[in-house]
């Protein structure tokens, strides 16, 4: 059976081009109604042009599909809530909320300045959390919402020059690790994705012909089955030139060293603290505090 959208709003940031437009792009073609987001800026985050998200609203339109273009930034509280307003105001609900948008600012951490870090959390992490604080009460409304954050490899595994970009993309996991558990009563899922795509974030980092293997569109692929009805929960999702797996954060089986542990019996048990060949995942701390006390 093939997946449909029918009757479902959603809203893609940073849609204007790359992933976003990919993803906004196939969410029409299943029938959903999209708010097509993007600032219209450079990669770095300047400046600022209506005609990128305007030009996959036409894109759509021309395919027969329904879309409204959006330009507020993601950056700020009172712009998020515009841009969900423009949501509300043109189709009556929301109800699926892809998070894309992002910049980069990318130079080692030595050199780096303060000012494009707190600019690169500000839009990738923040930014994701003032658009899914102000979508967040109309899923409730609804009892159903699908929210998906965008990752990275540079934030799962770390990648040099990308300190504050990592930063950000770790922390998306960790925001949503805990909104997850908050949703479920709503029928809320929250899952990430973790992307390898030509972009224009990509095109100076990899060559031609990695490139021409990394399709967005095979991307969007593993980002549609995570805002479906019958998506997962809670999931990492890593997706790049048809190849998907499930990333997950684990832990080893660990050593009860003992109220009276020392630095040394650390030390001594580190073999057995660092092997991870029993690893398992939680789906929240409170399992984790479960297995440090359990006898």
């Amino acid at each position: 059976m093939s997946i449909r959208f029918d009757n479902r709003v959603a809203i893609v940031t940073g849609a204007g081009g790359g992933l976003g437009r990919s993803h906004a792009l196939a969410l029409a073609a299943r029938g959903a109604k999209v708010v097509v987001n993007d600032l219209g800026g450079a990669v770095d985050g300047s400046g600022s042009s209506a005609g990128a998200a305007q030009r996959v609203v036409d894109e759509i339109k021309a395919l027969g599909g329904e879309a409204v273009a959006d330009t507020n930034s993601v950056s700020t509280p009172e712009t998020a809530e515009a841009l969900v307003k423009t949501a509300i105001d043109t189709y009556g609900k929301l109800d699926i909320l892809i998070n894309n948008a992002g910049i980069l600012r990318d130079k080692s951490f030595a050199k780096g300045e303060l000012a494009d870090f707190r600019l690169v959390l500000e839009v990738h992490l923040l930014g994701s959390v003032y658009v899914t604080k102000a979508a967040w009460p109309h899923l409730q409304a609804n009892n159903y919402g699908r929210v998906v954050m965008t990752s990275s490899a540079s934030g799962l595994y770390g990648n040099f020059g990308q300190a504050n970009y990592g930063s950000a993309k770790l922390g998306l996991v960790g925001l949503m690790n805990t909104i997850k558990l908050e949703g479920q009563k709503n029928d809320i899922r929250v899952n990430t994705i973790a992307p390898v795509a030509a972009t224009r974030m990509t095109e100076n980092l990899l060559p031609p012909a990695v490139l021409d293997t990394l399709k967005p569109e095979l991307v969007t692929s593993g980002v549609l089955h995570l805002v479906q009805e019958n998506s997962p929960n809670g999931v990492i999702l890593e997706a790049g030139a048809g190849y998907y797996s499930v990333v997950q954060i684990v832990e080893g089986t660990g050593a009860k060293l003992g109220a009276d542990a020392t630095v040394d019996d650390v030390a001594a048990a580190w073999d057995k603290i660092s092997d991870m060949s029993g690893a398992t995942p939680a789906f929240s701390s409170n399992e984790k505090l479960a297995t440090i006390f359990a006898s």
